[in-house]
């Protein structure tokens, strides 16, 4: 009996859940970072909590605004190259379709199959049949700027919040250790989640983000203290 389920690919996900998972993982990191640093140079809470508000405002809208300027420059790319495959089609089809045959050729199928198979996805849809061998555009990992933006803004805030709760109520004298502290247990619940859902491993995730973040940190943290010391 066949299975009815369909087949669980984790590549349809790539394009939010990369902004999605930068993005949150920005805003936990980059806030944190900026508090401790802040913190470690002994200023008042009013000033951690600027610290925090300004990171979490001014790193949310960078993330949007770099992703949507990013992803705008492969979606102009990707129109580009659609346009001049359009032109192709029209003005050289026979130059196309055995260079579509090609394609198939190299990926082992016999020359006639592949001359039939580009003759019939021609005659279905040729640019589409173009625009997915020839240049690797299809529907699932098509830019989508907007879409990429929104998800970096929103997943930065909710990123950045933990941070910023703890600048308001954790202890002054103890504020790196509860930031670095809470940040690393949250770091890597958000990379077994973005492991989970994109398929790979969840140890090297968690590894590989405790690492950097606590690197980031540390980092951040002397440089407060050491400028602290100067002032």
């Amino acid at each position: 009996m066949m299975n009815d389920q369909l087949e669980k690919h984790y590549v349809i996900r790539v394009g939010w859940l990369r902004a999605s998972v930068l993005g949150a993982n920005d805003g936990l990191l980059s806030t944190t970072s900026i508090v401790i640093g802040v913190a470690a140079a002994d200023p008042s809470r009013n000033a951690i909590i600027l610290a925090a508000l300004a990171g979490m405002i001014a790193g949310a809208m960078s993330m949007a605004a770099g992703e949507y300027v990013s992803v705008s420059s492969q979606a102009d790319t990707e129109t580009s190259d659609l346009e001049r495959e359009k032109r192709e089609l029209a003005e050289i089809p026979e130059i196309e379709l055995q260079e579509l045959a090609k394609i198939y050729e190299k990926r082992g199928v016999s020359k006639e199959t592949a001359l039939q198979v580009a003759t019939e996805l021609t005659a279905h849809d040729a640019l589409a049949a173009h625009a997915h061998d020839e240049l690797g555009i299809n529907e699932i990992t098509q830019a989508k700027p907007f879409l990429a933006s929104v998800a970096s803004f929103f997943s930065f805030l909710a990123g950045a919040l933990l941070p910023m709760i703890l600048a308001i109520v954790a202890p002054e004298k103890e504020m790196v250790y509860y930031q670095y502290g809470f940040s690393i247990i949250f770091l890597m619940i958000l990379g077994a989640i973005s492991a989970k859902i994109g398929g790979s491993s969840i140890k090297n995730s968690v590894l590989r983000i405790c690492f950097w973040g606590t690197v980031a940190m540390v980092i951040t943290a002397l440089v407060g203290h050491f400028f602290g010391s100067v002032n």
